[in-house]
């Protein structure tokens, strides 16, 4: 066969790999690499004191035995609080505002400006709210001289001082900085529901309440486990709005202390075989939640063949004992 009649195959499958190199290499570099050094870390002595660096010396899982002998399980507690104060709120408002700006039967004026104010309060810094919010309910603040002044109160509420209004206040920023999000995620998948399935619903006598729980809620499903496990990701590294808030004391009494508070403590005290001790426990606890919430919410038989086969094969064990 004469050779330039053949026709030359060409590869371009290195290309494909170039063009992905990037995205690993700076994975590598600033992900990869210091989580394994993380890892490492955990098991090591190695802090600083004064001027003198201790270690790096071998302990095995000493570091971890020693956070449980701390208040670590209170700042568990704590972060899991502030975070179920402020996700119940938002996934229940931003389910309500997703179906009401979604039901074309309502027929909302003005929707494309409501969605950008809802929205407004996730492009502000999470500093700047928890300034403000420190400025607003102080005990000389705004709100108690409004509250003075009305005679609601006999003398300034220090919100500050109390657990129950410290944690209120995180529960709040985090509510009003995140629920706009989620709102126009929801909307997105409420929207990405086959009309045709609402409208049969309606011409068959459902309510407004039943088509909400019997088909936009099992519709989108997909959708609040992702928000869920990245809501429940998000409270477990929540840090500025209480470190900011109470300076980082967690104060009253520690109650607002968080796990990446008492994190950002070791790493001041550069304190480098607790703190990766700690990562690495977070990191673990975070796996195991997001896990389980995801099995929890997986449909595992969409369209309900595992579950006819299992009845089938229940309704012949029946005939054939009968």
């Amino acid at each position: 066969m004469d050779k330039k009649n053949q026709i030359k195959s060409v590869s371009y499958a290195k290309w494909g790999y170039i063009f992905i190199a990037p995205f690993f290499i700076t994975y590598a570099v600033f992900s990869l690499i210091p989580l394994v050094d993380t890892i490492r870390n955990s098991f090591y002595e190695y802090y600083y004191s004064g001027l003198k660096v201790i270690g790096p010396t071998w302990v095995g899982l000493q570091n971890y035995i020693s956070l449980l002998s701390t208040d670590l399980p209170k700042y568990a507690w704590n972060t899991f609080v502030m975070w179920i104060l402020g996700f119940i709120p938002q996934i229940a408002v931003a389910l309500l505002l997703a179906a009401w700006f979604t039901d074309t039967r309502l027929k909302i004026c003005g929707k494309e400006f409501f969605k950008v104010v809802i929205y407004l309060p996730n492009l502000i810094m999470a500093s700047a709210f928890a300034m403000l919010f420190f400025a607003l309910f102080s005990n000389a603040g705004p709100v108690n001289s409004i509250l003075l002044r009305l005679g609601v109160v006999g003398e300034a509420i220090r919100f500050m001082e109390s657990t129950l209004g410290a944690r209120t206040l995180v529960a709040l920023m985090n509510f009003l900085m995140w629920f706009g999000n989620t709102t126009i995620m929801l909307m997105a998948a409420i929207m990405g529901i086959n009309p045709s399935i609402f409208e049969a619903a309606q011409l068959d006598g459902c309510t407004h309440t039943q088509m909400f729980f019997k088909i936009t809620l099992p519709q989108i499903r997909p959708l609040l486990t992702y928000t869920l496990i990245t809501s429940l990701i998000g409270g477990l590294q929540m840090f500025d709005v209480p470190q900011i808030l109470t300076g980082g004391n967690g104060s009253p009494d520690r109650t607002t202390m968080t796990l990446i508070m008492f994190l950002n403590k070791h790493l001041q005290s550069k304190n480098y075989g607790m703190a990766g001790a700690l990562s690495v426990m977070l990191f673990i606890i975070s796996a195991i939640l997001c896990f389980l919430v995801f099995k929890m919410n997986m449909d595992d038989d969409p369209d309900g063949s595992k579950g006819a086969a299992k009845r089938a094969r229940k309704l012949a064990r029946k005939e054939g004992k009968a």
